[in-house]
């Protein structure tokens, strides 16, 4: 591989690990499993390994992987940054970093202790009393001031048998797998979406505005470190553990002393075999210097301290027979398998279902109904089939295959060009229905307000929606929606259809956005809106004439033209228009030039302007509001905490501007 190749994949690595980094730290949404992630990053330290100078101070491997959020309270300055950890994976490592120590240290003490799986989190006392309680945040500025949810919190300590001056630890908030399970019992009772694990509902809680909230959840807090102390001196690790529990502080439980490697390993391998026992998620065991005079002595790189490391177990596996493969569709038609099996307990919790994604997937697993199946749930996140333990499989077993009908209604199923996606083509089949219409009505769409979930599916269920051009007949059906109470009361079902009838003069690119083509969102829409005018000139393009529109490529350029060549689809655009639902563009809403042909970025809180605001200002001057920062990005357009994004930007040398420069652009300041 050349070394444009290799920038190439470091770009890419960096990117995709920044995004990870923002969903997990700031969003407490993971896409991925901690083993996918760590495995990301192992690739990314593997090439930089390799390639020295092309380490840059901004690569996920030099910084703390989160930022200290704004709106979940007020920023605080850290006193003892909070860093992450080293992770390592193997036997060898453990060892390679136990006989390192010795080498430099002689005679050194370790701890090993549970990792637990939750947010890092800061106790402030002063005098004896907690003042203050704060999230890692950016770990080495900045952390989120959380005091008010903390003192909540049954595990946190409001006062110390001792009055020290000033005392500050660190420790773990998270959630035990009982009280997680009740959150999500609740959430489904309230038709709310569930939390997809323990260490997410505990992030999403401790940030809670009202503490009320983080009360009813019952959080829970294990203290495993002593940051910083004044009034009274500490030696050891052990000896600070031993101080925190004599003032009624929760440390973490069960931690082992070793001296040598052997040691270590099996204190590891004790907390490994433990895991299935404990009431609470773990995803690792901390191996780190007892002595404190011995870690001021190594010090921290500027992610990582040198005197600990965090090992990561592997991801826990096991077997299970596979029952069934059920296949359901999605908005768009997509046909979902998905693999029943027969229940299994991982890490903690009991699970029987796993998307199998495609075709192309259950031919790479050559998965069979009856097959005995390897099932993991890495991370604690999602669960999935690793492999098939063949050896096991029983004669007569015949591969799966989805087939070319849709499971719901029959119709014709296709494969997509370029794509591993089965879809059925039938606009009208039951299975899209629902879904179609809560996104045509939806905020991103035709905004139509009032109509919701329930409202849909109690239309549907009573047979007056069978599809989107249905919505703007129910003004016909008004005294019948009254007397069968489908939508409640009078006010609420004139205030419905006052909705509907003033969606009927949105702007063309809503409906188009509303019809849900695969791949054709609000920002593509409105460059096909801005291109065409209008729905029909769009419907009457040819392929290669949709490709002349900013960013819409060939794949994009063919769902569109094999959408109005359907006759059940053009029969559907003649009664929207039929009803007066406008497919013409009146106003472009353009009113400078300023921008025309630029992509602008927004990222972070801008003084005044809103997110929403700015973008707005973006369009108007002719210009395009992106979402990332790519080689085709102008400028980035950046506030207060504006995070990856500006880093990516000065990582490209793209243009950076503040508000004031950006009103200046567009002649508003």
């Amino acid at each position: 591989m050349d070394i444009k190749e290799i920038r190439k994949e470091l770009s890419a690595l960096r990117k995709e690990i920044r995004r990870h980094n923002k969903l997990y730290y700031d969003n407490d949404s993971p896409e991925i499993s901690d083993y996918e992630y760590d495995m990301l990053m192992q690739r990314l330290k593997g090439i930089e390994a390799d390639y020295p100078e092309l380490i840059t101070k901004t690569s996920p491997t030099q910084m703390v992987g989160g930022h200290a959020r704004r709106e979940a309270g007020n920023l605080v300055e850290h006193d003892v940054p909070m860093l992450s950890l080293q992770d390592v994976f193997s036997k060898a490592e453990v060892y390679q970093f136990v006989e390192s120590m010795i080498d430099q240290l002689g005679q050194p003490e370790f701890v090993v202790e549970e990792k637990i799986d939750g947010l890092s989190m800061a106790l402030r006392y002063r005098d004896g009393q907690l003042v203050q309680a704060i999230t890692r945040g950016d770990g080495i500025l900045r952390g989120e001031d959380v005091t008010e949810n903390a003192m909540v919190i049954d595990d946190v300590q409001h006062s110390l048998r001792d009055s020290l001056p000033y005392f500050e630890v660190r420790g773990e908030v998270y959630m035990s797998r009982a009280a997680f399970q009740r959150v999500n019992d609740r959430q489904e009772s309230l038709g709310l979406k569930l939390f997809a694990n323990p260490r997410n509902c505990a992030a999403g809680t401790l940030r809670q505005l009202e503490s009320r909230v983080t009360r009813e959840r019952q959080l829970s807090m294990f203290v495993f470190n002593l940051q910083k102390a004044e009034g009274r001196e500490f030696s050891s690790h052990t000896e600070a553990y031993e101080f925190m529990k004599a003032q009624g502080i929760k440390v973490i439980h069960n931690y082992r002393i070793c001296h040598t490697a052997d040691q270590v390993w099996e204190a590891i391998e004790a907390i490994g075999d433990s895991r299935g026992e404990l009431a609470y998620d773990i995803d690792g065991a901390v191996i780190k210097l007892n002595s404190l005079a011995d870690r001021d002595r190594l010090g921290a790189t500027s992610k990582v301290p040198r005197w600990a490391i965090a090992y990561k177990y592997p991801p826990e596996e096991k077997e299970s027979r596979l029952l069934d493969i059920e296949l359901t569709v999605g908005r768009t038609g997509r046909i979902n398998p998905t693999a029943v099996f027969e229940p299994v307990q991982l890490c903690g919790t009991r699970v029987e279902r796993a998307t199998l994604h495609n075709q192309d997937f259950i031919d790479g697993l050559d998965i069979r109904i009856g097959d005995i199946i390897r099932v993991y749930k890495s991370g604690e996140i999602i669960p999935k089939i690793s492999s098939v333990v063949k050896e096991k499989r029983a004669e007569g077993l015949v591969p799966f295959h989805i087939g070319d009908k849709c499971p719901v209604c029959g119709s014709k199923a296709v494969r997509e060009e370029n794509t591993a996606d089965i879809r059925c083509i039938n606009p009208s089949c039951p299975a899209q229905l629902e879904n179609n219409i809560i996104y045509f009505v939806s905020r991103d769409a035709m905004d139509i307000k009032g109509f919701g979930e329930q409202n849909v599916r109690s239309l549907i269920d009573y047979g007056y929606l069978h599809d989107v051009a249905d919505i703007f007949t129910l003004k016909e059906k008004r005294q019948e929606l009254l007397d069968k109470g489908i939508v409640g009361r009078e006010k609420s079902v004139d205030k419905l259809l006052a909705a509907i009838d003033g969606a009927k003069a949105n702007e063309p690119q809503r409906l188009l956005t509303g019809l849900g083509l695969s791949g054709i969102g609000k920002a593509a829409a409105r460059e096909l809106m801005l291109h065409f005018r209008s729905i029909e000139a769009l419907a009457k393009a040819s392929i290669e004439e949709i490709k002349e529109v900013n960013d819409i490529g060939d794949i994009s350029a063919k769902v569109i033209s094999a959408y109005f060549t359907n006759e059940n689809n053009q029969q559907l655009l003649f009664r929207l228009k039929e009803q007066g639902v406008n497919t013409e563009l009146s106003d472009s809403g353009i009113t400078g030039s300023a921008l025309q042909g630029k992509t602008v970025v927004i990222t972070g809180t801008l003084p005044t302007l809103s997110r929403n605001d700015a973008k707005a200002k973006v369009e108007a001057n002719g210009g395009k509001a992106a979402s990332s920062v790519s080689s085709k990005t102008d400028y980035v357009l950046a506030g207060d905490a504006a995070g990856s994004k500006l880093t990516k930007a000065q990582e490209l040398g793209i243009s950076i501007i503040d508000e004031e420069q950006f009103l200046r652009l567009i002649g508003e300041a």
